[in-house]
């Protein structure tokens, strides 16, 4: 088996890391969901004899490329998808917003679940349509849950837009096929059109299983709009390639010319690397999640043994953690005092939307001995505030 080396410490400095570059170097960032680990071999190798080529003008995705992705849905999600249902675009952040804009004329408002992923949470605001949040509901058996009447009751206030995130960013659900179809079923029952942002889809733990919101019948996939993209799963979100998937043809020449409009198109580069991690990654994907499971699970029992009060949301997906530090009373918010007692850097929960204020987001995509000396940080830090 090939050393992956995800246990290795790699030194980012120097290599304008948003990551490691934002805050003071005494500290442990934790927090963009940005892996610390190397993108596989034969990503690595595409690149640099692209690179080698020496002329980068302007680059289409390659039928190969097409081939080689409708094999990776159909082998990884059972859903068989034709070629040209595919859109390239430079980033699932230009394609949440050209969603929005692309159907604003029809569709006035957009129905978000909180907590969610900023980007999703703001682009109904950037294109000036009304946003209307579902929470997601904590539920007795330590994960969240979707209020389905409460979604019914947004998505039926008029014609609508539904973003989906799944898996779910930050909480780490994975929705199961009955929560995925009395969802769709609400949705095609109100005309509703849907943007499934499945970014993490690759990134499922043991135990759980990813279904494509488009894969549950023909008549969903009419209405669905799916987004995924090799940038989470093998660590290159940095040369910016991410796919759309839309069945439709109005749909997919409608967001198609909105698009070229205004977001241009996926670089060089990112189609090479693109291309070589679904081509050769498939070996390397398994090794990561048996690592990052390791770390999830680590996780999950430090908390439990030594920060009882903080409670964790286990992950089924991403390498994200979504923790509620409510109990402890962290002033002047968890986030903050984290970074200033423990040096340690996590999202504030109160990006994701009012319902994620009290928590903080870690990510646990990094070596395990950084994890765990930010998690010691963290430990201590609470210990000596309550000594105060």
């Amino acid at each position: 088996m090939p050393d992956y080396k995800f246990d290795c410490h790699i030194d980012r400095t120097g290599t304008s890391s948003l990551k490691w570059d934002r805050y003071p170097d005494d500290v442990l960032p934790l927090w963009v969901a940005d892996m610390d680990f190397p993108s596989p071999p034969g990503v690595i190798e595409a690149l640099h004899q692209r690179v080698e080529h020496g002329i980068f003008g302007y680059t289409h995705a390659s039928k190969e490329f097409k081939e080689v992705l409708v094999e990776w849905i159909k082998s990884h999600y059972n859903w068989q998808i034709q070629p040209d249902w595919i859109v390239f675009m430079p980033g699932v952040v230009s394609g949440l917003n050209n969603f929005c804009q692309a159907f604003r004329d029809t569709h006035q408002q957009v129905v978000v679940q909180t907590p969610v992923y900023p980007p999703i949470l703001h682009a109904p605001d950037y294109s000036h349509l009304l946003r209307l949040e579902s929470a997601l509901v904590k539920s007795s058996s330590d994960h969240y849950e979707i209020d389905f009447n409460d979604f019914e009751t947004k998505i039926r206030k008029q014609p609508s837009q539904f973003i989906l995130c799944n898996p779910q960013n930050p909480t780490g659900r994975v929705f199961t096929e009955s929560e995925l179809n009395k969802l769709a079923e609400i949705c095609l029952k109100h005309d509703t059109l849907i943007c499934s942002d499945e970014i993490h889809c690759d990134l499922v733990f043991p135990g759980h299983k990813h279904i494509p919101m488009a894969s549950l019948s023909p008549e969903v996939a009419n209405r669905t709009i799916t987004f995924i993209a090799p940038s989470k799963t093998f660590n290159i979100a940095g040369l910016g390639c991410s796919v759309a998937i839309i069945s439709n043809h109005g749909m997919r020449l409608a967001f198609s010319r909105q698009l070229e409009a205004f977001a241009g198109h996926v670089n060089a580069l990112g189609l090479t690397a693109g291309l070589a991690a679904y081509r050769s990654g498939h070996e390397w994907l398994e090794e990561i999640i048996l690592y990052l499971t390791q770390n999830r699970d680590y996780l999950s029992s430090f908390i439990h043994d030594k920060l009882p009060e903080i409670h964790i949301f286990p992950a089924e997906g991403t390498f994200l953690a979504w923790l509620d530090c409510h109990d402890y009373d962290l002033e002047p918010n968890p986030a903050t005092f984290f970074l200033e007692k423990a040096r340690v850097a996590l999202n504030p929960g109160a990006d994701f939307g009012e319902p994620g204020n009290g928590f903080v987001r870690l990510n646990f995509g990094c070596e395990q001995a950084l994890m765990v000396q930010a998690l010691d940080r963290m430990e201590k830090a609470i210990h000596e505030s309550e000594m105060i």
